[in-house]
């Protein structure tokens, strides 16, 4: 009988060799293990997550709200001392007039003795040249002056018949300007003449308080009106 051509079982035991005979148990075990991820960039990125979800300070806000508002503030208090400031006025420009004592004694001692305020108006600087014996006042903002002049000749309007006013102890005589809206009042009881332009609307507080000076500093006078 002819041999059968199946191998035998020897045969096909020394066929497969030990690398067959590993099965799938064995190759999961050869694979490997995966060890957790120790980096320090995974550290981090975990230990960042947190603060990335983290809100602001609230110290941090309260800065962030309260320096609009203080910004602000300055803003108004620097515009409001700006409009407080003195306004810086230009020389007052003054024509002369004769005014042949202005020199004189009287003179001398009136116009040191003048206030540096009348009222609202405040002590001008003359521009040069400045005519002698004069004295001027302005509103903060300038405008129509408040002029004094003193050693002038007798006003040509004075006379007999000229009406008089007393103002604290001196006789003035008042001559309109309705063209310029001044009044020019003229101290005629003094040893010389003395001048007063007021503009209209600048109330009384010139006269009464060059009344005043001109009471404590020249003696009176009886007056000596032109003729008719």
């Amino acid at each position: 009988m002819a041999e059968s051509s199946d191998p035998t079982a020897d045969d096909r035991d020394e066929a497969t060799g030990p690398e067959d005979t590993a099965g799938p148990s064995a190759l999961r075990k050869a694979a490997p293990e995966a060890e957790p991820d120790e980096s320090p960039d995974a550290e981090s990125a975990t230990d960042d997550a947190p603060a990335a979800d983290s809100q602001y300070s609230p110290a941090l806000i309260a800065t962030a709200v309260a320096l609009p508002i203080v910004l602000i503030v300055g803003v108004l208090i620097a515009a409001f001392l700006i409009l407080r400031a003195p306004v810086e006025r230009e020389p007052l420009a003054l024509g002369p007039v004769p005014a042949p004592a202005a020199d004189g004694p009287a003179c001398a001692a009136l116009l040191p003795a003048l206030p540096a305020d009348l009222g609202d108006y405040t002590k001008s600087t003359l521009a040069e040249p400045a005519p002698p014996a004069t004295r001027a006042w302005q509103l903060p903002e300038g405008g129509e002056a408040i002029v004094l002049r003193c050693g002038l000749d007798r006003p040509l309007e004075f006379n007999r018949a000229s009406p008089l006013q007393e103002v604290n102890g001196v006789k003035w005589f008042q001559v309109r300007d309705e063209t310029a809206k001044t009044g020019t009042w003229f101290a005629v009881d003094r040893e010389t003449y003395i001048a007063l332009t007021v503009p209209d609307g600048s109330g009384t507080a010139a006269v009464q308080t060059v009344s005043d000076t001109i009471t404590a500093t020249l003696p009176a006078q009886p007056i000596n009106p032109g003729e008719l």
